[in-house]
């Protein structure tokens, strides 16, 4: 019988299957590339709003991409109006409770008071009804904070003179100078002591300090010599910020952090040279900046020696081989919740990052509780033995699902490979009760820098680098550490050229404290 001439015939019926079978792996890869295009897409918008972020500022992480694209458009638009706008609060439900006014806030009680008493009227010391005085019964008092501004004046010294009137050939006699800061200087040692404070404590570049002088004085003096005083100041705190540094280095716990800042080269280029400020610390206590040109390894290699204890950073590299060989190095849960924090902040909607950072948010409470109940070292580990552990399994697993969703260029890809490749050393806190979750403090004594470097621009030269970084050790030392600043610089300063190395470490801020209590 022959075949149905309708039917199709087996060899069309194979063409047909390989068309299809083309035609779905052709689907399939186009489906893979569209896929791959929506990812790569994703990445682009990511780095864009992050480029508009830091174009706005930190305010305007809270609009979204459309405020931001619009922004584009006004190039006239401050940032002061960038942050009001994004610091209006969304309208509130009708139900939603008003928070209430935390109350009049109280000046300090160490301030001292001046009084100032004001009498009533001439009306008012006469009674109304029967026309005798009226007598005082009290008083109805209010406190303002005031100021009197600077006043310059001249301090004339005279040293006394003596001679023997029966023994001339003995000579004259004058009454010995005290040490000062800067010998046969024009000034004071107040005025240079309030001159380094100023730059490097308050942020007021010399130029503007200069200004300022002739203004309020009318003493006219160049920057160029506000300069020569910072110069010698910062040379007569290196040997003791030396000392500082063996201080820090006997103790078991430094966390570390490091900042770029402009260096003046003089090379007739006209650009800075990139160097950066190491910042070494103990919680709660001394500071040491180290000047380096570079961001190698070797300027923890030589400020750490052999030392072997904790030490606490960011997940940078160069601090893996350094220290002695007992060193413990951990990292900073702050610096890892940071990178989930900024994939939230390019993705609000992404579910995955908003858990991660809840999670985290979670582990910091645990801390937080500790110091609520005012705990010890040993107190708190027993509290996160209980309840860390398995937060940390859920922190873990909610990382490892992000990364293998995410492409490994995103945001929140990169925060997973992150936090997962420093996961030892985030944990270290469970084996050691005295880590601290973060080095925020180490981060928050590099505000300082960070704040002045836009004042002050750059250091003038590689030589004037270590005593920039004398000068920032013994300032922010005493700002940690409560310590008045000035009063400090006024004890140590004057005859410190003269001190022997031995005696040095009498005269950090912390020993000097803790005698002058």
């Amino acid at each position: 019988m022959s075949a149905n001439p309708s039917e199709p015939s087996g060899e069309i019926i194979e063409q047909l299957k390989q068309q299809l079978d083309l035609t779905e792996r052709q689907l399939g890869t186009t489906k893979q590339r569209l896929q791959y295009a929506e990812l790569k897409i994703q990445v682009l918008e990511e780095r864009l709003r992050l480029k508009r972020i830091q174009m706005y500022g930190p305010g305007s992480e809270k609009l979204s991409n459309e405020q931001l694209e619009l922004l584009e458009l006004e190039p006239g638009v401050s940032t002061a109006e960038v942050q009001a706008e994004s610091a209006r609060e969304p309208v509130q439900p009708a139900e939603k409770r008003v928070r209430q006014h935390p109350g009049r806030q109280t000046l300090p009680a160490e301030l001292p008071r001046v009084e100032r008493v004001i009498g009533c009227t001439d009306e008012q010391c006469v009674c109304g009804g029967c026309g005798r005085e009226t007598t005082v019964i009290g008083y109805e008092e209010s406190e303002q904070l005031d100021v009197e501004p600077a006043k310059y004046f001249v301090v004339v010294t005279k040293r006394e003179k003596r001679a023997c009137k029966s023994c001339e050939e003995r000579g004259v006699l004058a009454a010995p100078l005290p040490p000062r800061i800067i010998e046969k200087s024009l000034v004071s040692d107040r005025v240079v002591i309030d001159t380094v404070v100023s730059k490097y404590a308050d942020h007021c570049p010399l130029y503007r300090q200069s200004a300022m002088l002739e203004r309020d004085s009318g003493v006219e003096l160049s920057r160029q010599t506000l300069d020569g005083w910072v110069l010698r100041v910062g040379e007569l705190l290196m040997p003791l910020a030396e000392a500082l540094r063996q201080e820090l280095l006997r103790g078991s716990y430094l966390q570390a952090d490091e900042t770029p800042v402009g260096v003046q080269m003089h090379d007739g280029n006209g650009s800075d040279h990139l160097a950066y400020l190491w910042q070494y610390g103990q919680p709660h206590g001394a500071v040491v900046f180290d000047f380096r040109m570079g961001r190698g390894r070797e300027g923890p290699k030589h400020f750490l020696g052999n030392f072997d204890g904790l030490l606490q950073s960011d997940g940078y590299a160069v601090y893996d081989s350094v220290g002695g060989p007992k060193m413990v190095h951990a990292c900073c849960w702050s610096h890892a919740r940071r990178k989930f924090v900024e994939a939230v902040q390019l993705h609000p909607q992404d579910a995955q990052a908003v858990r991660i950072v809840r999670l985290i948010d979670e582990l910091f409470a645990i801390d937080a509780e500790a110091r609520t109940a005012n705990l010890d070292h040993a107190a708190r580990h027993i509290l996160r033995s209980k309840k860390a552990p398995a937060l940390l399994e859920e922190i873990k697993a909610a990382v490892s699902a992000a990364r293998a969703t995410s492409l490994p260029a995103s945001a929140l890809g990169k925060a997973a490979n992150y936090t997962l490749a420093l996961w030892p050393k985030l944990t270290r806190f469970l084996e050691y009760p005295e880590l601290e979750l973060s080095n925020n403090l180490a981060e928050n004594s590099m505000r300082p820098v960070a704040l002045g470097r836009k004042n002050w621009i750059h250091i003038g030269s590689q030589q004037a680098g270590p005593k920039a970084a004398a000068i920032l050790s013994v300032v922010e030392t005493c700002r940690r550490m409560n310590i008045p600043v000035r009063q400090y610089l006024a004890a140590v300063l004057p005859g410190l050229a003269e001190t022997p190395i031995h005696r040095l470490p009498q005269f950090t801020p912390i020993v000097w404290a803790s005698q002058n209590r």
